[in-house]
Parts: structure tokens; sequence; C-alpha cells
């Protein structure tokens, strides 16, 4: 993906306001800023559901303009925040059939789909009705179905929503396992300790523009809002996670004193 002057009002409220960024295969990006930062707004300009005032993007080296969603979305996932905009069918299983159907894939699937709601924890659900579901399970059966596909490029907004902790944890290792097979994931999420997990950069936008774009330990060691708890128990170590603060504390030559 590759963003360039990408501007956004809704009549005269600017939203996006010259957005840069990239984000190459094989790399998980996490987009964080506050409520009415521009976050949503950004995606859904991405995939085409909401038409920029000025500015470029690329998918693939291919630009998107004048293409229609659908087009986009044959190269692209993309989750929305409400789960519910997705799904149709009467069962999990068919949410994720209708996306293999509509790219002719269904004889021949990237995933197969028992094994995509496995690693999602949705076995047990394949025959339930999708909007049974709770948040946590709706927001893993859309995503699903917008990963069955296996896209290069995956744009998720607030997937961890409603989640429990060991959902997470399968979502991450979904996650990192589908980046090291080279597909590039733009992720934006408030779970601070997602992403300095997993994430390989972390982008800041701030009444739309991105004013911060690093790695994990250069961007939330200075921000107070998005700092992981790590963080704020050990000021000014650089360390984000539990596994940072017990290598270093572990290592011979650390003379660190919590």
């Amino acid at each position: 993906l590759a963003v360039s002057g990408l501007t956004y009002a809704y009549g005269r409220q600017r939203v996006l306001d010259g957005v840069d960024l990239t984000v190459a295969p094989g790399e998980l990006v996490a987009l964080m800023g506050r409520n009415g930062s521009g976050k949503t707004t950004l995606l859904r300009t991405l995939v085409g559901l909401l038409r920029p005032a000025s500015g470029e993007v690329q998918i693939e080296g291919r630009p998107i303009r004048g293409q229609s969603t659908a087009e986009i979305c044959r190269r692209v996932g993309y989750l929305p925040q409400q789960p519910d905009d997705l799904l149709f069918a009467e069962t999990v299983c068919q949410e994720v059939e209708a996306t293999l159907g509509y790219h002719r894939l269904l004889a021949s699937p990237p995933i197969a789909p028992d094994d995509l709601l496995g690693r999602l924890g949705l076995s047990g659900q394949a025959e339930a009705y999708p909007r049974d579901l709770s948040v946590g399970q709706r927001q893993r059966v859309a995503l699903a179905a917008v990963t069955v596909t296996r896209p290069p490029l995956l744009l998720l907004d607030e997937p961890t929503r409603g989640m429990d902790y060991r959902a997470k944890e399968d979502l991450q290792a979904l996650l990192c396992g589908w980046r090291s097979e080279g597909t590039g994931i733009l992720l934006v999420t408030h779970d601070v300790e997602l992403v300095a997990q997993a994430a390989d950069r972390v982008l800041i936008l701030d009444a739309g523009r991105i004013v911060a774009d690093g790695a994990p330990a250069e961007v939330l060691s200075g921000e107070e809002v998005f700092s992981p708890q790590v963080a704020q128990v050990f000021p000014g170590c650089g360390w984000l996670t539990v596994e940072d603060a017990l290598a270093a504390l572990r290592a011979p030559e650390s003379t660190s004193t919590p």
C-alpha cells in the first residue's frame, strides 16, 4: 500500500489532511489515534467507500482511482468496525463460502474454511446464525469472511474489539503468520499491548495528519496516551512488553533497578 497527499472532508470539515503512508509486503503497521482523528475515514477511502478530494492510493503499484469497491476488495481484505455490516448468511460457514464463491475460489480456496474457523476459535459455531453470536465472535466471523481469499493487503479496523485475552492471542498469532508469508497489514487499534507485541511500525494520526511514524519502541515510549502498561511501570527504560522487561532484567550486564 502506498498513500500520498490524501485529503478528505465532510462538508467544510477536513478530516484527512495530506496523509502519506506505506505498508510493505510482510509488514504489520499499526495506526493509532484519538477518537475522531480520522482513522476509520482513512480506511474507508482506501477501499473506495469514500472518494478523496485529492491524493493517490496505490495497491501493488496500481492506483485505485476509478475502481469500484468490489474491484479494490479483490486485492484487499477490509474489516470494518461494525462486523454486522458484513454478515448476511444463515450460518458462519456460509459467510466464508459466500466470499469464496464471489471470487470464484470455492473449488480451490487459498485456505480451507474449516482450518480458518478453527484458528479463529469458531469451529463450534460453524453452523450457528452469525447475528446470534457475541460481539467478539461476530468480529471473528467477519474477519474470516474477508481473509479466506488470502488477499495481499489487510485493512483491519479495531479487530480485537469484544475479544477476550485468549482470542486476542490467537488473532495475533494468525496475523503474524500471514505477515511472515508476505501479507501487508494496516491495523487500526487502541490496543497498545497488541501493538507493542506485534507491530513492525506505528503511525499516530492526529487531526487528519500522520504526526509520528516509527518502530513501536520509538513511538510508544514517548506517547503518554498510547503507552503500554510495562512502559508505564518502567518509565524511561524503553521496555514495552513483559518479555522486554524480563530479558533486560535477566541480562548479566543489566544495571536497571526496578
